[in-house]
């Protein structure tokens, strides 16, 4: 069976190619929601924190001979810490300016970064071996998939999962919300809201950091791999309703569908169908899929 002159196999393996992809879209795009739905900072440095995910656990495996599972952990862990150091020094004081000014902070924040890594590596890749665990492939019948790509879709919808609910089902994320819309009633409940928001975007961060620890055996590791893939995310976020947990998974997964349909019927425009498509919805829907109308 063929459908425009493709078959149906190569159909479905681009739409699980595709969801790989998606998978690092929401990922990325759900922490940069959570910063940006509960700290209301657009962070434009969630690309390098997402290329330090993965630099952080290049090292370790390089350096120090430490194996993929445990920075699966560590690594996430070592960017929150940082994130931590960020917030307090940086990012705490720009809360109540405009939008602009966390837009270009952070922005010279990624410069800074990624210009120290550059200085020491290079641009040019950093090979990543893929966990023996989850070498090799699986036969669907209709396309050959690596073991590691299907861990990757798997453990990105997980995590997606697991912080919408916590996000928008359990106490801790009520707290969370009604801390940023009114943090005196917060603070009279007995919760240290300056922390909280500190938590906030070190989570934000770890999420970004775990993107890059998965990406790392897919593509290759350099310290500029969060530039391009950056500006797909926000986009993504932009879609889906800036702040929208679900907006941002939803939307993450469903264009690294559409991005990798559109390698099949017409690649030259593969690159540019997430715009395409954020303009649309831009004209008919500001807000986004799934966000708020003020």
């Amino acid at each position: 069976m063929e459908i425009f002159g493709v078959s149906m196999p190569a159909m479905l393996s681009q739409l699980l190619l595709g969801l790989v992809n998606g998978s690092f879209y929401a990922i990325l795009s759900l922490g940069l929601a959570v910063i940006f739905g509960l700290l209301n900072v657009i962070n434009f440095a969630h690309g390098a924190l997402f290329m330090l995910g993965a630099l952080i656990t290049w090292m370790a495996m390089n350096y120090f001979g430490v194996n993929y599972w445990v920075m699966l952990i560590a690594a996430p862990l070592l960017v929150g810490v940082f994130g931590v150091v960020l917030e307090r020094l940086l990012l705490r004081w720009i809360y109540k300016l405009d939008h602009l000014y966390g837009l270009l902070l952070t922005l010279g924040l990624t410069m800074v970064i990624e210009g120290v890594f550059r200085s020491i590596y290079g641009v040019s890749g950093l090979g990543y071996d893929t966990p023996e665990l989850l070498e090799g492939a699986t036969n669907l019948g209709f396309m050959i998939l690596p073991n590691y790509r299907a861990w990757v879709v798997v453990a990105s919808i997980v995590v997606c999962i697991a912080t919408w609910y916590v996000i928008e089902k359990t106490k801790l994320g009520a707290y969370l919300r009604a801390g940023t819309e009114n943090p005196r009633l917060v603070e009279a409940f007995g919760v240290n809201v300056p922390v909280m928001i500190t938590l906030t975007y070190a989570f934000g961060a770890a999420l970004a950091a775990f993107a890059g620890v998965l990406a790392a055996p897919v593509y290759q590791v350099t310290p500029l791999m969060g530039q391009n893939l950056i500006i797909v995310v926000f986009a993504v976020v932009v879609i889906g309703g800036m702040g929208s947990i679900m907006g941002s998974i939803l939307t993450g997964l469903g264009l690294g569908v559409i991005e990798g349909f559109t390698k099949v019927f017409y690649p030259e425009a593969s690159s540019t169908v997430v715009f395409v498509i954020m303009a649309i919805v831009l004209l008919i829907r500001p807000a986004g899929l799934f966000g708020k109308e003020k």
